[in-house]
């Protein structure tokens, strides 16, 4: 929790103003009682009017200190909360664009939207509050007693009595409202979870007629986050009458005191009214520090939470050995001996993998739903490590390339299509940094959707609606494939992203890429895109089935026919199978 509280050491400056700010107030605050006394014991009882005069003046020069003071204060601790909040959501952003998909296990996205929103302006807030108030609160309490004690000791030791059992009392309310608002956060998640998952889905949600389970899914996670808040923001309260019904039991004890004490002329009725004036103050802040402790303690679980992002260690990073001066150069891609298991799973999603993929080669990766194709593909960018084994790029391990090389040379179109909020250009564009118009129109071309984009309104500058809602699936593929396009990588690799395409389109795209010259691989369900390629990998359970070109796998593998006469039939299969024999010879 400290960690992420250290960040407020880049403003110590305007920290240091704001906190003498704070002084000057807390010094006036502390003095009226005083001057009050003066006026009561040296003017009023004595009837010299100018002695009320001077000490009203000073009253009201004071008051006018404070009063800029406390403006001043305000600016000086807006700029560091701002800012501070600024740093950390920043710092935090950077810290998961960081993490590996092994990272985002541990925190799901709604959670990580609320670390870096709600549990930031918590924050925030409390650092502005703790520069305007929350120190005043307790130095005004110390403070109290002490001029209470110099005024007149024997009725300041009733306030000395209380304080003890309160601040003992206060420091309970902060430990268990701690933990308290520490689950209220995460109740917090779950009405995130809830609200994301459903805005994702509304059109199937509207398609399935599940309106009615998601509303009781909502209210369920609504009324476990306000049931926790509730109980939690009630502990602050009922401590707020346990506070006050103390302190007034001390101000009528004073009050009967020293009505005794002035009849008796031990002390003057001045005193009585200033230690009343203290305990006053006293109790108001005792009510100020009740809901200092509900931000503090919000605070508290805000910063573990977010002090768990910025603390996770990210288990993918940078070889120290890594030759920063390593680029692809050829996109020769190699499997030896590759096994792989997702962490914190003992179940292997691929054994054994060897094959090899030279440079402008197309491999054609077919299997069932589960077999590990999305795994495999995974590890070439390495967004995961491999278990045992080595994938090589053109010759060198992965793990030797500098990360960012290493990604810069492979275009990746994910089976999800990921648009952005922006324009068609700016979505093409996304994928290489400073493309030239003239760029992104190629890669739309060969991307086969500049045709569809020239009919839109505004072409290149049509809007994209969030995550490419106004666009078809179809189109939504092709400008991911455009945006992989535009870099011109030398590895560009397909995950199932012509699904949505017809054959015809498909065709077209498949020799667009030729003149790229680039290794691609392709994961795909379609026999007619697989014949295509220079190579086919089988996969079942993880391991390899079969590898070989359209005609050796038809010869060697019986799963691989049983796929081909699935998709086209008997009497189409031995069409097929005549026409590559023909075609080859």
């Amino acid at each position: 929790m400290w960690k992420v509280f250290s960040y407020l050491k880049t403003y110590r400056f305007a920290i240091g103003v704001a906190l003498f700010l704070t002084l000057t107030e807390l010094a006036v605050e502390l003095m009226q009682p005083l001057i009050m006394a003066k006026i009561i014991d040296d003017g009023i009882l004595k009837s010299d009017l100018n002695v009320v005069k001077f000490w009203g003046a000073v009253m009201f020069g004071l008051a006018l200190a404070a009063f800029a003071a406390g403006i001043a204060n305000s600016f000086f601790s807006a700029h560091v909360s701002q800012n501070y909040g600024f740093d950390i959501r920043r710092l935090t952003f950077e810290k998961v664009q960081s993490f590996s998909f092994v990272n985002f296990n541990k925190f799901p996205a709604s959670s990580l939207i609320t670390r870096m929103t709600h549990d930031v302006t918590q924050l925030q807030n409390t650092v502005f509050m703790s520069l305007r108030i929350m120190l005043r609160a307790p130095l005004l309490l110390a403070g109290g007693v002490i001029m209470s004690l110099i005024v007149n000791w024997k009725l300041a030791m009733v306030l000395v009595v209380a304080l003890p059992f309160l601040l003992f009392f206060l420091k309970w309310v902060l430990q268990t409202a701690g933990g308290m608002f520490r689950d209220v956060q995460d109740k917090l998640d779950g009405v995130n979870r809830v609200m994301r998952e459903n805005l994702m889905g509304m059109r199937l949600i509207k398609a399935f007629l599940r309106r009615d389970f998601e509303t009781d899914r909502f209210e369920q996670a609504s009324n476990n986050l306000r049931a926790r808040t509730v109980s939690s923001l009630r502990l602050i309260e009922v401590s707020i009458p346990v506070l006050l019904f103390v302190m007034n039991i001390g101000i009528l004890f004073i009050l009967w005191f020293g009505s005794r004490q002035v009849n008796l002329g031990a002390i003057e009725v001045g005193e009585v009214v200033a230690i009343v004036n203290y305990s006053f103050r006293i109790s108001s802040v005792l009510t100020i520090i009740s809901f200092i402790i509900m931000a503090f303690s919000r605070a508290k679980a805000s910063a573990q939470r977010i002090g768990e992002v910025l603390d996770t260690e990210v288990d993918l990073v940078e070889s120290v050995e890594a030759d920063q001066s390593l680029f692809l150069e050829k996109g020769e891609v190699e499997f030896k001996n590759v096994s792989f298991s997702y962490p914190e799973s003992e179940v292997p999603v691929l054994q054994n993998l060897s094959f090899s993929v030279k440079s402008g080669e197309t491999l054609a990766i077919l299997g069932s739903t589960g077999s590990g194709k999305t795994s495999l593909f995974q590890l070439v960018p390495r967004l995961y490590d491999v278990s045992e084994g080595e994938v090589l790029v053109d010759g060198k391990n992965v793990r030797d390339y500098p990360i960012e090389a290493l990604r810069k040379g492979i275009g990746v179109v994910p089976q999800e299509a990921v648009l952005f909020t922006g324009s068609i250009s700016e979505n093409i564009s996304w994928g290489k940094e400073g493309a030239v118009q003239e760029e992104i129109v190629q890669a739309a071309k060969d991307a086969q959707i500049h045709e569809t984009v020239l009919k839109l309104p505004n072409q290149y500058d049509t809007r994209v609606g969030q995550r490419g809602v106004n666009l078809s699936g179809g189109q939504k593929q092709r400008l991911s494939i455009a945006r992989a396009l535009v870099r011109k990588p030398k590895i560009l690799m397909l995950d199932d992203s012509t699904s949505a395409l017809d054959l015809k389109t498909e065709a077209k795209l498949l020799e667009a890429l030729r003149k790229y010259a680039c290794t691609t691989f392709i994961i795909t369900q379609k026999i007619s895109t697989a014949m295509e390629a220079d190579h086919i990998l089988l996969l079942d359970d993880g391991s390899i089935e079969a590898w070989g070109t359209h005609e050796e796998l038809l010869e060697t593998s019986p799963l691989y026919v049983k796929i081909v006469q699935s998709q086209f039939g008997e009497e189409d299969f031995h069409h097929v199978k005549g026409f590559k024999q023909t075609s080859s010879t």
